[in-house]
């Protein structure tokens, strides 16, 4: 998998209320956004929606843009955003590789098993054993 770092802003919500926080937009992603009651958990949340939009996107069989520049301009839609910039960051995301075809010997008896439980989760067999490989090896979903 590769990893690429895209840019975020972290921008504090406008009022001074006790609902007032964090919202984070992607300059390259205009539908990728999060939030947090502080500059460090929307940071921590911009991770996990960077990972969703990208996993979102892929299974529309969309394009993901590569990364801009930290330092690029900011697209006009993201001059109208409110509230005041608390951060810039670079968030992280691992990008799938191609899929390489690999053969592996089984039990018929556990293949049986698996085929059942992909089903199941509505999966296919593939899909259920990479994702199996990630949580054994706590490798977050690409």
């Amino acid at each position: 998998m590769v990893l690429r770092y895209y840019p975020a802003l972290i921008v504090q919500d406008e009022g001074d209320g006790p609902d007032a926080g964090y919202g984070v937009v992607f300059p390259d992603l205009p539908g990728c956004t999060s939030s947090g009651d502080t500059v460090q958990e929307a940071a921590t949340n911009a991770a996990e929606a960077l990972a969703g939009h990208v996993d979102v996107t892929l299974d529309a069989g969309e394009d993901i843009p590569p990364p801009s520049s930290p330092d690029a301009p900011l697209p006009d839609w993201l001059r109208a955003v409110p509230g005041k910039t608390a951060a810039h960051v670079l968030v992280p995301v691992e990008m799938p590789g191609r899929s390489v075809r690999t053969n592996i010997t089984l039990d018929e008896g556990l293949l049986a098993r698996l085929d059942a439980a992909a089903t199941a989760e509505g999966m296919s067999r593939s899909g259920f054993i990479a994702q199996a490989v990630r949580d054994r090896l706590r490798v977050p979903a690409a």
